[in-house]
C-alpha cells in the first residue's frame, strides 16, 4: 500500500515556482524513483504524513536520515531572530506538522543536495521543504509553515498573493541585517534550550557526537 500511495505521488505535478531554477522535474523524479525505499523501511510516522517521505540515495552514517521527510524548516541556526521564530512555531504548531534542522548540521547535506542549493543560499534565505518536489524559499518559506499553524496565524498565508519581488525585497533586507539587529552564535542556539529537540530531525546527530554543538 506505501508503495502505491508513493507512485501515485510520483505522478501528481508539483510545484516548482519559488525554489531555485536548478531544481528540475527530471532531476527530483529519477533520485525519487531510483531510490524508493524497502517495505517496512518507513516508520510509523512517515506512514502518518499526508507527503510520503523523501529516499535518500546511499548511506549517510548513522547520524543521517533514512529518509528525507516532508514539512521541515532548514534555517540558520545560529541567528537569534531565527531562534526566535522557530521558538514561536513550536508553540503555535500544536498538531506539531512543522519539523525543524539547523542548517549547519550535517542532516541538512541531503535536502541542500537534492534540491541543488549550497549552504549560502539558506544562509540568505530559509528553506522550507513542503513535500515531494515542493520546495520554498525566503518569504514563500516562511509563508508556508505558517499556512499549517492553526487559524487565525494560518491566514497569515494569504500575504502570498503579493507579488514575490515585494514580499522578498522585505525578506531580504531583514536577513541581510539580522546578524546586526538581533546577534549570533558560534553554535546552534537550540543546544541551549533541549527540550525543542524533539521537533529536529538533526536532534540525534547533536547529542550523538562529542563535536555536535559546533558546527563551523
Amino acid at each position: 500500500m506505501i508503495r502505491r500511495a508513493l507512485h501515485q505521488n510520483c505522478l501528481q505535478e508539483v510545484s516548482l515556482r519559488a525554489i531555485s531554477p536548478r531544481l528540475s522535474r527530471a532531476t527530483f523524479a529519477s533520485s525519487f524513483r531510483s531510490s524508493v525505499a524497502a517495505d517496512g523501511a518507513e516508520s510509523d510516522e512517515d506512514l502518518e504524513l499526508p507527503n510520503p517521505a523523501i529516499p535518500v540515495s546511499g548511506s549517510t552514517g548513522a547520524s543521517m536520515p533514512n529518509l528525507l521527510q516532508p514539512r521541515v524548516l532548514i534555517y540558520d541556526g545560529v541567528c537569534h531572530l531565527c531562534h526566535r521564530g522557530v521558538k514561536w512555531v513550536i508553540k503555535t504548531d500544536k498538531y506539531e506538522k512543522i519539523k525543524f534542522c539547523c542548517l549547519q548540521s550535517k542532516a541538512a547535506e541531503p535536502y541542500l543536495r537534492l534540491i541543488g542549493l549550497d549552504r549560502e543560499d539558506v544562509l540568505r534565505r530559509v528553506l522550507f521543504v513542503e513535500g515531494l518536489g515542493a520546495y520554498y524559499q525566503g518569504s514563500a518559506a516562511a509563508l508556508k509553515v505558517v499556512s499549517y499553524l492553526p487559524f487565525p496565524y494560518s491566514a497569515l498565508s494569504s500575504l502570498l498573493i503579493i507579488p514575490a519581488p515585494l514580499r522578498d525585497a522585505v525578506y531580504d533586507y531583514i536577513a541581510k541585517n539580522r546578524y546586526d539587529w538581533f546577534g549570533k552564535e558560534d553554535e546552534c542556539i537550540v543546544m541551549r534550550e533541549k527540550e525543542l529537540l524533539e521537533r529536529f530531525i538533526d536532534r540525534n546527530e547533536m547529542f550523538g557526537t562529542s563535536s555536535a554543538k559546533k558546527f563551523f
